[in-house]
């Protein structure tokens, strides 16, 4: 098939054995690649029953048919599995070059199963397989492990896959880490990576993705990046990183700030991405042929690093307005800190910061907290021991290398933040949609990212349903219905717009191009079908990503998944007396209503009904979950 290698690696660890195996075209035609493709996959294994963390979970690594050719933007790679943090389907990505390599490598994806009886890696060279000792590389951070497994495989351009400390204890939001500091962070798929004592992969080609029609391909990719002088997102991205997007959306009210509970705090600016390249930036970094380059290569000299991958705006929030930190460099060092260990920096700032809050209500005692072992400060009331606190940075950064080690107190966040509030008796204070912590983007700030959290396959996600930057004119696919509009606009079409871009975006995490590139309809299609040759129209588009999202909705259900859990947290619920969101509070019920309907789902059950599932092609998941 052209697009794509034509074949994934199959690994089970309990065996040992390693083989190769076409890929399935009724398959690639219907869920294209990256999530989507993982998600058909998977299905086929799992039940309601299947552990997470048991050797029947498959951990899949799939690519999609742009990555790895000359479309800008287009280096990245789903990682996919039932998820250990939220017990439904999980799935990340994560950008670099990992993805790009393994195609040169020779495959599209590897699927994972079993487990090892002692840590493993595994090498993909030129095509060939091979399962390695890692018993000398457990207990080696991120860093190491990918310059040890690069000199192992006598690679110096090699790329590495693997887990720090935290996927080796499990932590439920352990990250799996590429590229220095790339991460596929969320939904735990370090800790299932971890589980099966797989410590990393290592790739390494020189093959070449084959094209349908490499002439066309060519002036449709021309075309695209002199198109990206006039994307004023992708230039913004390019002078700040995400970072730069802390102003605007502190502005508009959509960076949280004290577990999402103000509106505003003076501090937040400080946080700025402008006030980061100003004082702390090293360089720009860049992702497999990217021409927009938003990565930050950072310093924090005060704690003595010289090189930090990152912050981008998400970890800025996590670890900054979230937990009333704002001091810069300290954020700036919790971001290195995740990535050292391999953490999920939405999650365990998130987590965090709501130990926060319950120290402050009273939930949490200090008995509770146990030591820390910090001195006291100011910070703590004068105390130190077990005293968690809004804006003790050094706290922050001691929970952080706690929650990796599953020491103390640690070994309760390691288990995400629902988890936690349940643990006191305090479930309904989480911010989580099916246990996924919510990120820095707050539904109040605009209305739409009400049904992106709800309906997420994957819990609570931005990178599923952009509404932010739909109605900011910086994200719109007016050939697919997708248009800006009011942002605190609730109604019929709103919630159908945000169902469309839900379903736009996991077609993107199934082509695997980055949600930075944007441009427009008519030139991503034309570089699908010039290296695919399906000469796919765009009502296919959003068909296919109806299709994913259904498929990963039968998945969900299968999982236990009901209704009742399409909801949002308590407190994005409350609205705030200051800041931009203006006291405004989405009607989850009016957009959920109407993006069920969009999909084609019962909005009394939630479930797909017959007829959605036939029309999409999904007949064969109905088993008595459908909606008739």
């Amino acid at each position: 098939m052209n697009g794509y290698m034509d074949k994934i690696l199959r690994v089970d660890l309990s065996t040992g054995e390693l083989r190769d195996e076409p890929l399935d075209e009724e398959y690639v035609r219907g869920y294209v690649g990256g999530s989507g493709l993982a998600a058909r996959i998977v299905y086929d294994v799992v039940d309601g029953r299947t552990d997470p963390l048991g050797p029947d979970n498959p951990l899949v690594f799939m690519t999609g048919p742009l990555v790895g050719t000359a479309m800008p933007s287009a280096g990245r790679c789903s990682v996919c599995a039932l998820s250990p943090l939220t017990r439904i389907w999980g799935e990340s990505n994560t950008g670099g070059f990992f993805g790009p390599e393994l195609r040169f490598a020779g495959y599209d994806g590897v699927v994972v199963t079993g487990r090892a009886d002692k840590p493993v890696w595994l090498s993909i060279v030129e095509g060939r397989a091979e399962l390695h000792d890692a018993t000398n590389l457990w207990g080696d951070d991120s860093y190491a492990t990918q310059e040890r497994v690069r000199e192992a495989l006598g690679e110096p351009k090699a790329r590495v896959a693997c887990i720090g400390l935290a996927g080796e204890t499990r932590v439920k939001m352990a990250a799996v880490m590429n590229d220095h500091g790339r991460a596929a962070g969320r939904t735990g798929m370090g800790a299932v990576m971890g589980s099966k004592n797989l410590k990393a992969i290592g790739v390494r080609g020189s093959a070449k993705v084959p094209l349908a029609d490499p002439d066309g391909f060519k002036d449709v990719v021309r075309g695209i990046i002199v198109g990206l002088g006039e994307d004023m997102q992708a230039m913004s991205f390019q002078l700040a990183g995400t970072a730069g997007s802390v102003d605007i959306l502190l502005m508009y009210g959509d960076m949280p700030i004290r577990y999402y509970q103000q509106g505003e705090w003076e501090g937040a600016g400080n946080l700025s991405g402008v006030l980061m390249t100003d004082q702390y930036l090293n360089k720009g970094t860049a992702c497999y042929r990217c021409p927009i380059a938003c990565g930050r290569e950072t310093r924090a000299p005060h704690y003595g690093v010289e090189r930090v991958d990152g912050p981008e705006y998400e970890t800025l929030g996590a670890f900054g307005s979230l937990a009333m930190v704002d001091d810069l460099e300290a954020v700036i060092y919790a971001g290195h800190l995740c990535n050292v260990y391999g953490l999920d920096t939405i999650s365990t700032g998130c987590t965090i910061a709501l130990a926060c809050e319950m120290f402050e209500r009273g939930i949490l005692s200090p008995a509770d907290v146990g030591d820390l072992g910090l001195p006291p400060s100011p910070a703590r009331g004068g105390g130190g021991g077990g005293v968690i606190r809004y804006g003790d940075v050094r706290m922050t950064h001691r929970l952080i290398e706690m929650i990796a080690h599953r020491e103390g107190f640690g070994d309760a966040l390691a288990e995400g933040s629902a988890a936690l509030a349940e643990r006191f008796g305090a479930g309904e204070l989480a911010v989580t949609v099916n246990r996924l912590e919510v990120p820095m983007h707050d539904p109040r700030a605009f209305a739409g990212l009400a049904v992106s959290y709800a309906l997420s396959p994957r819990g609570a996600c931005h990178m599923e349903g952009d509404m932010y930057s739909v109605d900011m004119g910086m994200g719109p696919a007016f050939e697919l219905d997708i248009l800006p509009g009011d942002r605190f606009e609730v109604t019929e079409e709103k919630g159908r717009i945000a169902a469309r871009q839900q379903a736009w975006r996991n077609l993107y995490n199934a082509i695997n191009l980055c949600q930075f590139q944007n441009p427009g309809v008519e030139r991503l299609l034309a570089a699908l079908n010039g290296v695919t040759g399906w000469d796919l129209e765009a009502g296919d588009l959003m068909t296919l990503g109806k299709r994913i999202v259904t498929l990963k909705r039968m998945l969900n259900l299968r999982r236990g998944l009901t209704r009742a859990d399409d909801r949002l947290p308590d407190l994005l619920l409350k609205p705030l007396d200051d800041g931009g969101t203006e006291g405004m509070v989405p009607d989850v019920d009016v957009l959920l209503s109407s993006a069920y309907a969009e999909y084609g789902w019962d909005p009394e059950t939630g479930k797909p009904t017959q007829e959605t599932l036939e029309r999409l092609g999904l007949g064969f998941v109905a088993d008595g979950l459908c909606s008739t």
